[in-house]
């Protein structure tokens, strides 16, 4: 106990951390709060250790997800004082979703990267074109939302559809970059476990689905299936109330490389399972996961909304 600093507080403690240590004569209350708050400052202890393994080792994509999340941020101020809509939306709705789900995949390949056997060059040219091509992505869409115009499917003028076409580009840069992994989970040992290797996998092939459904709207010049896109939709993500929406599928695909092996370390922590049973474990969840998206998707394609309101 000697390495914690203490305050104390009643009959409880609490440590630098934040963390309550029970003390003798501590109530039944206080020990549940002791409960409740022990896993709690375990996992921002170990937020902090993956963002701080990021920040030294995938230093611009740190930097490029803390820029975007800054811009994010003027994006909430944007939704105070500037009142234009764009398609039944607030127009500065749309980045900040993206700024979000944009600096959640850039910590997450900065994270994942470290684990792969990759020379410093060849981390440095994937780690900066994944930061540059998804920066310049995302300024386009605060751009045209600086405008009050769309940034996807638009081609109102030769500008607009250079600029979407621009998007594309980029976004091809990263689908590019998943094959790469892909391929590489498959052909490396990377600095995991057996199991969290094979949902990096799993979770890689799950994005790539989710690329796919990316290109469907693009063929079909809009996102919602049997209704027009805009009008009634659920709060924030909008996602149609009165239509198919390929946003569902997209979104949820999209971030499989978070969920995959987040289920897979739950799985290791929760459980005492062999190597074996674990990747058995995961597969199951992989495949309940992945048809839950390609049902979603389907009934998107038919014109149904995942909700109806």
């Amino acid at each position: 106990m000697k390495d914690f600093n203490y305050m104390k507080t009643g009959s409880i403690k609490f440590s630098q951390s934040g963390a309550y240590i029970e003390k003798k004569g501590a109530t039944k209350d206080h020990i549940f709060l002791n409960q409740l708050a022990k896993p709690l400052t375990v996992s921002r202890q170990k937020v902090k250790m993956l963002l701080a393994e990021v920040k030294e080792k995938s230093t611009i994509l740190y930097w490029t997800a803390l820029f975007i999340l800054l811009i994010g941020a003027g994006c909430m101020i944007g939704l105070l004082v500037d009142d234009r809509m764009l398609m039944g939306v607030n127009v500065w709705i749309k980045p900040l979703k993206f700024s979000i789900s944009i600096a959640i995949y850039l910590f997450t390949t900065g994270y994942l990267i470290t684990k792969y056997p990759y020379s410093n060059r060849k981390k440095n040219i994937i780690n900066h074109l994944t930061a540059w091509s998804l920066l310049f992505e995302f300024g386009i869409i605060v751009y045209q939302a600086s405008r009050g115009v769309r940034s996807h499917y638009n081609g109102d003028s030769a500008f607009d559809a250079l600029l979407f076409l621009l998007m594309g580009v980029f976004v091809g840069v990263n689908v590019l970059l998943m094959v790469v992994f892909i391929f590489d989970t498959i052909r490396l040992k990377l600095n995991t476990g057996k199991a969290m290797q094979w949902s990096i996998l799993l979770g890689w092939t799950i994005v790539l689905f989710g690329s796919w459904v990316g290109g469907q709207m693009i063929a079909q010049v809009a996102h919602n299936v049997g209704v027009a896109d805009g009008g009634t939709g659920l709060p924030l993500v909008n996602w149609s109330t009165k239509g198919g929406d390929l946003r569902i599928a997209h979104f949820f695909a999209l971030h499989g490389i978070q969920i995959m092996p987040l289920f897979a370390l739950w799985i290791s922590k929760k459980w005492q399972l062999s190597n074996r049973n674990q990747i058995i474990a995961v597969t199951i969840f992989a495949l309940m996961f992945a048809s839950w998206i390609g049902y979603i998707f389907y009934q998107a394609k038919q014109g149904i909304p995942m909700i109806a309101l």
